[in-house]
C-alpha cells in the first residue's frame, strides 16, 4: 500500500513537473520602419488623395493563449507626407491639424476581439488635436512568427476606420473636400 501511494505522489509530481506553464502577455515595439498610418479622403470629387505619417511609436502587447491584446500608439503628426512638400506645410495649419499645438495624435485600445487565435477587430479612443473619440479598427490581415532578418518573433497587421475630420475639429472645405477620411494602418512589431 505506502508503495503504491509512493507511486501515485511520484506520478502526480511528475506531471506537474511536466505540464506547460500558462503563456504571459509578450509585449512588441512598433517598428518604425514598416509602421505607416495612412489616410485617404475624397478631394472635390476628382479623385482619391492618399498621404500617410511617417514616425509612428508605441507598443503592442498580445497573449495569444489567453486571447488578449492592447495596442498603444503615438504618430508624430509633423511627419505627414502627402507627397507634395508645400501641402505638408499646409495640412500642417490650423485648420487642419494644428501640429504647433497639438504635435502628436495617438490610439489607446481598450478591447481587442479574437476570433480564433487572431484579433478581428481593436477598440479604443484616437486622439487628434485634443479631441479624444471611440473608434474600431478592423483588422484586416494578422501575422505572428519569428522575424526571418531579425532572428526575433514578430507581428504584424493591417487594420482599417473611417472617421470625420469635422469630428476632430479639422473639417475646413468639407463636404467639397471629404470630411470622411479612411485610415489604413500597416503595423509591424518587434519583440521587446
Amino acid at each position: 500500500m505506502k508503495k503504491a501511494i509512493a507511486s501515485l505522489a511520484l506520478a502526480m509530481f511528475a506531471g506537474i513537473a511536466t505540464t506547460p506553464a500558462l503563456a504571459a502577455p509578450e509585449v512588441f515595439n512598433i517598428d518604425n520602419t514598416h509602421t505607416f498610418p495612412r489616410f485617404s479622403y475624397s478631394h472635390f470629387g476628382y479623385s482619391k488623395q492618399l498621404s500617410r505619417f511617417n514616425k509612428t511609436s508605441g507598443t503592442v502587447t498580445w497573449d495569444k493563449a489567453a486571447r488578449t491584446g492592447a495596442v498603444d500608439i503615438t504618430i508624430d503628426m509633423k511627419s505627414v507626407d502627402t507627397g507634395f512638400p508645400l501641402f505638408d506645410g499646409h495640412i500642417q495649419g490650423t485648420d487642419f491639424l494644428d501640429t504647433a499645438n497639438y504635435p502628436t495624435a495617438t490610439f489607446k485600445s481598450s478591447k481587442v476581439v479574437f476570433e480564433g487565435d487572431k484579433p478581428v477587430s481593436v477598440e479604443g479612443t484616437l486622439t487628434i488635436k485634443g479631441v479624444s473619440k471611440p473608434v474600431t479598427l478592423t483588422v484586416t490581415s494578422f501575422q505572428a512568427m519569428p522575424h526571418p532578418m531579425l532572428k526575433k518573433d514578430a507581428i504584424g497587421a493591417n487594420a482599417t476606420t473611417v472617421i470625420k475630420r469635422s469630428d476632430f475639429n479639422a473639417g475646413k472645405y468639407a463636404p467639397n473636400v471629404g470630411d470622411e477620411v479612411t485610415l489604413d494602418i500597416a503595423l509591424e512589431a518587434i519583440k521587446m
